[in-house]
């Protein structure tokens, strides 16, 4: 087996529509599909922040799979990005190219080590400036400011918890009613 193989997103984006694959240091990481719980949490905090974000006109929404282009070795689909009026210009035909403001993802068993550790750097390095960890088993929130520290979250928030953002001001998410089945 090659390991010094390395793609590119000209590579990537050769793949067949709905693959199921991100590019992570030009290497192809494929994903299962999510599972209904996971689709849930993304489905209300989408509804939830999506209407909140169009009601103030402060920007665009999207829900995965949508590819946000790093780099050339990097294309990722986090579950949930935002992207401010000030970034617009990021938005290109076949996705984001460069760092959306904010991205989401909620864990799953298969993805945990790859979105807490690899993603979060790799965000932080191109200029994502805030990034939340949902943990449906946990029931947790980390909120992430990742361009004053991508070392530690700013905030864990549990269950008991409402989730706001500076980046949002006034929008209350109540973790209670995010993790209700």
């Amino acid at each position: 087996m090659r390991t010094d193989l390395k793609f590119t997103y000209a590579d990537y984006a050769a793949l067949p529509e709905g693959a199921k694959y991100q590019l992570v240091g030009g290497e192809l990481i494929a994903s299962p599909s999510p599972n209904r719980r996971h689709q849930g949490i993304c489905m209300d905090l989408a509804l939830r922040l999506g209407n909140w974000v169009r009601a103030r006109r402060l920007g665009v929404l999207y829900a995965g799979p949508t590819d946000v282009i790093l780099s050339d070795e990097d294309t990722v689909q986090p579950d949930l990005l935002f992207v401010s009026n000030e970034r617009k210009p990021l938005l290109a035909p076949e996705g984001i190219r460069g760092a959306p403001d904010l991205c989401v993802e909620v864990l799953s068993p298969h993805n945990r080590d790859l979105d807490c550790r690899v993603k979060r750097r790799l965000y932080a390095r191109h200029g994502v400036t805030e990034y939340w960890i949902v943990d449906p088993e946990a029931r947790t929130v980390e909120v992430w400011r990742l361009q004053e520290d991508a070392e530690r979250p700013l905030a864990m928030l549990r269950e008991k918890d409402t989730l706001t953002s500076a980046m949002f001001p006034g929008l209350e998410v109540r973790l209670a009613e995010l993790f209700t089945e």
